[in-house]
């Protein structure tokens, strides 16, 4: 008999009671599978240390996210019931390295020219590629309000709602329906639904001229035009299933979003793109990166933190989706655009069973 897949062992440790009495057997006579169940015994306290809170034995989920995103780590989906706190925490995480990170690249990757005063497109997300940034990185990149004015005009208000038809009621967005789910997963998945994010940018030649000092740097000449000129940022609305542990730690999340798009209030796209691009405070190899996507209009680049993820392509019912495998192997995720909305799908499986649910959605 082969030996059973990593994720199956590490449901061993989180889910025993969904591994098959067969790969049970088979663990516990196999030294090799004993000697792997151990080292991913030991990854999964210290994740649980990680999680959990002074004085309390049990995960505190909040508590948990409010570290996690307080730190240089990938962002994830936000499809869980919003606690009281979620309005600040969406007007903060807007801010924060690496959100400003995804926001600015957003800012920075699309193609086109706004030649009125009123909003026009200029950017619509239709594929995705990594690029791959370090810790270093997203510390270094200032958050946009280090460039101008950064205003959230809309909340995506994230709540768990009483099942898939709620969901698509609120969003207009139908939740992906799983073919078939991988082994372990099992029960019914509680449902998640977020309006649209809508954020605009005001860029100011004072404030970057600020910026560019506390680097010990000179503001490069600003283009006619751009000192008060505006860009919009939308996302959404977006809905989710997902599947958690009896910890309430998710084993597998479909999601599907309302791709981003990006308007401008005037000045030419490029002008802004190939500004910011040149602004102190831009990591090199970042803008290097950026530069490469300029010409691919429609490409939204999504920072992946190299040290920790490891990125490839992979095609899921004719498009080409974007896989991302961490490298300890605890989570993965395969996410991909098509018809101006994206669907993803992650959680604590392999990236193969993962793929497997993607390409069996319905």
């Amino acid at each position: 008999m082969r030996h059973p897949t990593e994720g199956v062992l590490r449901r061993l440790v989180d889910e025993p009671a969904g591994v098959s009495d067969a790969d049970r057997t088979h663990v516990a006579a196999c030294a090799v599978c004993l000697t792997d169940l151990a080292a991913i015994r030991a990854d999964a306290e210290l994740v649980g240390a990680a999680l959990a809170t002074p004085g309390s034995s049990a995960v505190d989920t909040d508590a948990a996210w409010a570290r996690f995103s307080a730190t240089p780590t990938p962002v994830t989906p936000a499809f869980r019931p919003a606690p009281p706190a979620a309005r600040n925490r969406w007007r903060t995480a807007v801010r924060r390295p690496a959100v400003a990170a995804l926001g600015a690249t957003v800012l920075l990757a699309g193609a086109g020219v706004a030649a009125a005063n009123d909003w026009l497109p200029i950017f619509q997300a239709e594929q995705i590629d990594p690029i791959a940034v370090t810790s270093a990185d997203l510390v270094q990149i200032p958050d946009l309000s280090a460039y101008g004015d950064l205003q959230v005009v809309r909340e995506p208000e994230p709540e768990q709602v009483a099942d898939a038809a709620a969901a698509e009621e609120r969003t207009g967005l139908a939740v992906p329906e799983v073919g078939e789910l991988p082994e372990g997963v099992t029960g019914d998945p509680t449902y998640q639904a977020a309006g649209v994010l809508e954020a605009t940018f005001t860029f100011s030649a004072a404030k970057a001229a600020q910026a560019a000092a506390a680097e010990g740097e000179v503001l490069p000449p600003t283009p006619a035009g751009l000192d008060g000129s505006r860009l919009r940022l939308q996302a959404g609305p977006g809905v989710a299933a997902m599947w958690a542990q009896p910890t309430g730690v998710p084993t597998l999340v479909v999601a599907r979003v309302g791709a981003p798009t990006v308007a401008s209030s005037g000045v030419p796209f490029e002008t802004v793109r190939d500004y910011l691009l040149s602004l102190p405070g831009m990591p090199d190899n970042v803008a290097q990166q950026l530069r490469s996507l300029s010409a691919d209009a429609g490409t939204l680049p999504l920072p992946v933190p190299a040290e920790l993820v490891t990125s490839s392509t992979a095609d899921v019912d004719g498009t080409e989706a974007t896989v991302l495998t961490s490298r300890n192997g605890l989570f993965a995720g395969v996410v991909w655009v098509e018809d101006g909305v994206m669907t993803g799908v992650a959680g604590t499986l392999s990236a193969d069973e993962l793929l497997q649910v993607a390409r069996g959605l319905r």
